[in-house]
């Protein structure tokens, strides 16, 4: 079990977190390599989830193009990602979405979606989970608790009982159960506490949906709730922004530093502009000036050695047992 260090801290910026890694690491935060590239095809969303970082609802209309799709598909060859992690938004409401899908996984691309399941019930999307069966994907999709009350104050009236059905669509075409149809679940706390432990929750997860409606699932990814976003306005409105920014600086865990998804991947907003992950696209944080800043001037070289931009947000993905697009960092 990994020692996690306490130390009190006073959060004022990116500067308190570089001191932080350059005290854990002797260096400055740097990228290793570009094993994946993330994309982010449009903010539009049937859902407006209280948690959501990027701030996607159905009134947001940013949608990436096929030209911009198909700058990322040459990158990722040219780059030698083995992976695009394609999210919004729900990115299923971009037009070009089943394409983008097809192309990459053509060229041999694993292909991760991001999904908030319940796009697949919306008159035009119904056919989804056959689509992406026939496509071979790695599904990804939020359900922030087993129980109804806590995904129904978070993400919208009914949206777990219409995420069970759902999963049961997806089981029903082998997501979850049939090798090479992996489908992974999201848990992200209700309000300012950092995940409980991944695999211990995973076994409830496990154990309550397979006892009360008999769906199966491959993984639980639990994810950290970013101080940016809806999220932050929340906090700051009930007073507890201060407080919660200030549990992810002590919680520091430097047995995170090393596997942070910032170092081994790239980000690509709707726009083609670069960024070192979501959450720093969500912040108009873009790559560091010395690497290219959008995808038309993509260059592997400057990009996977890049100094990664930082802010006080960062402690979100290195608290407690850390954070990332995939889960837990730490044990």
């Amino acid at each position: 079990m990994t020692t996690l260090q306490t130390v009190p801290l006073t959060i004022g910026g990116g500067s308190a977190f570089e001191r932080r890694i350059v005290e854990a690491t002797g260096e400055p935060l740097h990228a290793l390599s570009i094993d994946t590239i993330q994309v982010n095809i449009g903010l539009t969303c049937n859902l407006a989830c209280r948690h959501c970082h990027v701030e996607a609802s159905p009134k947001r209309t940013e949608q990436m193009s096929w030209d911009t799709m198909l700058l990322v598909l040459d990158a990722a060859r040219r780059g030698g990602a083995q992976t695009i992690d394609i999210t919004g938004g729900e990115p299923a409401m971009n037009p070009n979405f089943r394409r983008l899908v097809a192309a990459a996984r053509a060229e041999g691309f694993e292909v991760i979606i991001r999904t908030d399941l319940i796009i697949m019930l919306e008159e035009g999307y119904r056919d989804l989970p056959g689509f992406l069966s026939g496509q071979r994907v790695h599904l990804v999709a939020s359900l922030p608790c087993y129980l109804p009350d806590n995904v129904n104050r978070q993400r919208g009236l009914r949206v777990y009982e219409r995420s069970v059905e759902v999963i049961r669509m997806l089981n029903g075409v082998g997501f979850g159960i049939a090798d090479g149809l992996p489908l992974d679940l999201v848990y992200n706390p209700l309000g300012p506490a950092l995940p409980p432990d991944q695999a211990g929750l995973e076994r409830d997860y496990r154990r309550e949906l397979l006892a009360r409606f008999g769906i199966e699932f491959t993984r639980l990814i639990t994810i950290t709730n970013m101080p940016i976003g809806r999220f932050l306005h929340d906090l700051t409105r009930d007073g507890r922004a201060t407080a919660y920014e200030a549990l992810l600086g002590e919680r520091f865990n430097p047995a995170t530093v090393e596997s942070l998804m910032c170092r081994r991947q790239v980000h690509v907003s709707w726009d083609g502009s670069l960024h070192d992950c979501d959450f720093n696209y969500a912040l108009g944080m873009r790559t560091n000036s010395a690497a290219p800043m959008h995808i038309r001037d993509f260059d592997v070289r400057r990009l996977q050695r890049r100094r990664i931009a930082t802010d006080s947000h960062c402690f979100g993905c290195t608290a407690g047992c850390g954070s990332s697009c995939g889960g837990a960092l730490a044990t």
